[in-house]
């Protein structure tokens, strides 16, 4: 009775709650279960004749209780679903959709509007947005060139850490953040940089992303790109490890299984094992987890290696991890990885994830001095990870998440304001928000369309560095006009795509 109630009195055909009683009680009254799946199955003359011969409101009641019937069952006993450990997890910094995206379906679906090639239009066209994204746009097509071997993902992802850190030291000099920066603080130290507009931005390699897109993106630019300049890693990484320290990936939840890895060096089987119980001694959480699988490889002085693993209740879980060692040739370290199971069967992708996490934390232990490779990456949030004083709970490392990235951009650049008429009416009638979204997309690719021309046309006669040195002031000139100092923070101003056009190679 308290579901039909509830039922009753929200959603569209809400009743006051005198009413609603009233209702219930003349269904008591009339021999009908006063439960929603009882009305939902209830016939409609009956029904109308409990009601006082209201067809209208018999009507209404089946077919709310039809619907709430279709969703999760309000009468369901909450103790039928166990508590677990996993409930109070805090959620993931990355966290997947409620499917597993294999790397297409998550290119495919942060897809931003085609690169307009109308330059008749693009001439024509003035935006009106704020700085910071246009910075956005600036970097996410920059890296189409300097980096040609990162997916989507990572151009994102990689442009919003510069978006971030330029707006972070931008507040820290206005006084608007008393804070320094995290960057200057040292957060980030050690982990590999990229140069993006002349800012170097703390990375984590995504090892073992194999993506492949299609036409002028994905692995034939990836191939070519020791070609270009920029060099495999092959002979560019060395160890720094300073301490002997943890390794830990971004976590990765799917269908409710939370999914982290970690890697530490080890120099014998003893090591591996005291230092496994070390780790789950001072992290109770993991201790609690449903499975910490493990695999170890130490080499002896006499050249062979001995190598172990441990499912740990995850059937075929530790001969996984330790082919992944045996694959890389990964000798003299230990890789768990933690699984929050959710309730939920993964099947085979929980091989998938296992994997991506494993070569997360793996590749975190080699670190890049200059070049970075053709490994997909992400950019680091380091102001994050100075909030959380370290990775965030649950133990991922903070990253820039593209999907938000994306939708930044995708509202950034409207139609410039419409001008008032004399007393102060505009002229044309209101759009609705579906215009508005439609315009802002249609400009967005205006504006992607005209920063292709621009590279395109320094890419032959300018190196990848070159042109990254010389996009910083590219926008500048064309950055819309804001007041100076605290006033301007934020401020929006008119953005002249020509403008961009202009500042083409000129091949006369």
């Amino acid at each position: 009775m308290q579901d039909l109630l509830r039922l009753l009195t929200t959603g569209r055909n809400k009743l006051p709650m005198l009413q609603a009683m009233q209702r219930v009680k003349s269904l008591q009254t009339a021999s009908i279960s006063p439960s929603i799946s009882s009305i939902a199955n209830t016939s409609l003359p009956v029904l109308t004749t409990a009601l006082s011969s209201d067809e209208k409101a018999a009507k209404a009641l089946i077919s709310a209780c039809k619907t709430a019937s279709k969703k999760r069952p309000l009468e369901e006993d909450p103790s039928s679903s166990a508590a677990t450990p996993y409930a109070k997890r805090t959620k993931s910094f990355f966290e997947l959709a409620e499917e597993p995206q294999t790397p297409q379906a998550l290119e495919a679906s942060l897809e931003l509007p085609a690169p307009s090639e109308d330059e008749e239009r693009i001439e024509k066209t003035s935006i009106y947005t704020n700085r910071a994204p246009l910075v956005l746009a600036f970097a996410v097509q920059l890296l189409k060139y300097t980096m040609p071997e990162q997916p989507l993902s990572a151009r994102l992802s990689l442009a919003q850490a510069v978006v971030s850190a330029n707006s972070r030291s931008k507040a820290v000099s206005l006084g608007i953040e008393k804070k320094g920066t995290a960057e200057n603080e040292g957060w980030g130290t050690g982990q590999p940089k990229v140069r993006v507009m002349g800012r170097e931005v703390a990375v984590l390699k995504r090892g073992g992303y194999e993506w492949e897109g299609d036409g002028e993106a994905g692995a034939a630019e990836g191939a070519a790109a020791g070609q270009n300049g920029s060099k495999a890693i092959t002979g560019q990484v060395v160890k720094e490890e300073k301490k002997n320290e943890w390794m830990v990936s971004i976590s990765v939840t799917s269908k409710k299984s939370t999914f982290i890895a970690r890697s530490i060096s080890v120099t014998s089987p003893s090591n591996a094992r005291s230092a496994l119980q070390t780790l789950l001694s001072n992290n109770p959480s993991l201790k609690a987890a449903s499975h910490n699988i493990t695999a170890f490889r130490v080499s002896t002085p006499s050249g062979s290696i001995i190598e172990d693993c441990d499912d740990d209740g995850e059937s075929g879980g530790g001969r996984h991890l330790l082919q992944l060692l045996q694959s890389d040739s990964i000798v003299n370290v230990l890789l768990v990885v933690t699984r929050w199971y959710g309730g939920i069967f993964l099947g085979p992708d929980r091989w998938r994830i296992m994997s991506q996490v494993s070569r997360d934390a793996l590749s975190q232990r080699l670190r890049v001095k200059g070049t970075i490779g053709v490994e997909a990456l992400w950019g680091l949030d380091l102001e994050a990870m100075r909030e959380g004083n370290g990775p965030v709970a649950g133990g991922g490392m903070p990253v820039h998440k593209p999907e938000e990235a994306r939708k930044y951009i995708l509202n950034a650049f409207a139609n410039m304001p419409e001008k008032e008429e004399e007393g102060g009416k505009k002229g044309k009638k209101r759009k609705s928000g579906k215009e508005v979204e439609r315009e802002k997309r249609e400009n967005l690719g205006l504006l992607l369309g005209g920063l292709d021309l621009l590279f395109k046309s320094w890419e032959g006669s300018l190196g990848k560095d070159e042109i990254d040195r010389r996009a910083w002031g590219w926008y500048v000139h064309v950055r819309p006009e804001v007041e100076s100092g605290v006033p301007g923070w934020g401020g929006k101003g008119e953005v002249k795509l020509g403008d961009i056009l202009k500042l083409r190679r000129n091949v006369d």
